[in-house]
């Protein structure tokens, strides 16, 4: 089975009103961060570049934590979803 059929599996309850991941400081990503390691780092690919700046589709987080390893300048703020929401995965 390929990872791909695996996270089709995985269900999320998203919290409509707050973001369980933010961006501290837009700019730093876009002009102290030539490499923007998140782009690539994160297994969900939960951050995009748009023209102008990073977005955050925190929807299909995997709540694995990378991401706040990945940031050199340690401007992504991560916490777990409130709960009741996030992530649940079919088999453990």
């Amino acid at each position: 089975m390929k990872i791909e059929d695996k996270l089709f599996l995985d269900r999320f309850k998203v919290d409509e009103e707050e973001s369980h991941i933010k961006i501290t400081d837009g700019q730093i990503c876009m002009k102290a961060c030539p490499e923007q390691p998140c782009l690539y780092f994160c297994p969900a690919n939960v951050y995009r570049l748009e023209q102008d700046h990073i977005s955050v589709n925190y929807e299909g987080c995997l709540e694995c934590g990378s991401c706040r390893i990945a940031c050199p300048n340690l401007n992504i703020e991560w916490r777990f979803p409130k709960g009741g929401y996030g992530i649940s995965h079919k088999f453990g």
